[in-house]
């Protein structure tokens, strides 16, 4: 597309023109990885090994961290320490408590 007819565009024109770009970008990268992927495979195992044992699998996922406050009044209630305080952890801490006194 000439640059001329580009600047006959519309905006509407001209966005949905990038969308389509965009589109056609991701799916090309896409494509690609999945090619350097297999070809990286292929490599390995012409070498008697698999990819994962050359590069080690997936990361794995760490999980939940472990609860380490509890709730005395609802014991069902508790906290691993990280994130945002619950409630019912800083109403206790705004009493007076220590966050020791909640710990499992």
């Amino acid at each position: 597309m000439a640059k001329n007819n580009l600047e006959k565009m519309t905006k509407a024109e001209l966005q949905k023109l990038k969308g389509e770009i965009d589109k056609a970008l991701a799916s090309l990268d896409r494509r690609l990885k999945a090619d350097a992927r297999k070809a990286a495979a292929d490599a390995a195992k012409k070498f008697g090994y698999s990819l994962d044992d050359l590069v080690g699998a997936t990361k794995a996922r760490k999980g939940a961290a472990p609860a380490k406050y509890r709730n005395p009044a609802d014991p069902g209630q508790t906290w691993s320490g990280r994130g945002r305080q619950p409630g019912w952890f800083k109403a206790g801490i705004a009493k007076g408590k220590k966050a020791d006194d909640f710990l499992i």
